[in-house]
């Protein structure tokens, strides 16, 4: 940032400097090639737009559908979505009541998403996030029965600390279960120990990098610089050396590519 390492510092410089060209030298800094953009927070007359956020980070965005946000019209949206330009469907049920009881307009929504017979992704906020939820009921291990039941849906268990192994699992045990460590990491204090656990069990074609990032433009760069260094001290612990580079490359991009459909 060209000034001295300090907070006083670094707060005087981003005072100093145009919002839209400070976020847009961390977001491109990342050299992200897609962005996913959940739509659903913060509103769109106050936030940025997924494709305002692609222009920043001069990079393809997309959006993801929230589904919370379509109240009771969710599932109508839902079977139109991925004509509409939407690669995945999000629910914070989590927030809602908990997994344990999933509120009926999201059921509703995945019966319409699977019935399309060309599903959408579907991420699911997991683990710990703000304070309006009960933790324990945000355990992932409550999606097992909806796993089950669309089976032809992929579901991508996002965040999952403390629950980073009970998503593992998930992952490991069905085909249709993805996951990541989007707010784990750059928030937990140990990134290189959560990397771990979830890699304890679940393949490396199952897990993706995210980052959850918003509001504050430093977490996006954060988040993709503590997620590079993570995978470089993981991995070789896990693999032969020969295989480490195109494992880092699955997390970091393959997978996300394949499972989201962003070859074209």
């Amino acid at each position: 940032m060209g000034c001295e390492p300090h907070e006083q510092a670094v707060y005087e410089r981003r005072l100093a400097t145009d919002p839209a060209e400070y976020a847009a030298s961390f977001l491109r800094a990342t050299n992200t090639e897609v962005l996913l953009v959940d739509d659903g927070y913060p509103p769109t007359d106050v936030g940025t737009t997924w494709d305002e956020m692609g222009e920043l980070a001069d990079c393809r965005a997309l959006p993801v559908l929230r589904l919370e946000t379509r109240g009771e019209h969710a599932a109508e949206e839902t079977a139109t979505a991925r004509e509409r330009g939407f690669v995945a469907l999000k629910t914070i049920a989590a927030y809602r009541g908990g997994l344990d009881r999933v509120p009926e307009p999201v059921v509703a929504a995945l019966e319409a998403n699977e019935a399309s017979g060309d599903p959408l992704p579907v991420q699911v906020h997991c683990g710990f996030g703000d304070s309006d939820l009960h933790l324990w009921r945000a355990d992932p291990s409550y999606l097992k029965q909806h796993v089950e039941r669309f089976r032809d849906t992929a579901f991508v268990l996002l965040h999952c600390y403390p629950f980073v192994r009970e998503a593992g699992w998930l992952a490991h045990v069905y085909g249709n279960v993805y996951f990541d460590l989007s707010l784990t990491i750059p928030h937990v204090a140990r990134p290189e120990a959560a990397l771990a656990e979830a890699l304890e069990l679940a393949p490396v074609s199952k897990l993706l990098y995210a980052s959850d990032a918003a509001r504050t433009p430093e977490l996006y760069l954060l988040a993709a610089s503590w997620w590079r260094d993570a995978l470089a001290e993981v991995l070789p612990a896990l693999l032969r050396e020969d295989a480490v580079e195109e494992a880092a490359t699955m997390i970091l991009r393959e997978n996300a590519r394949a499972l989201y459909r962003l070859t074209s």
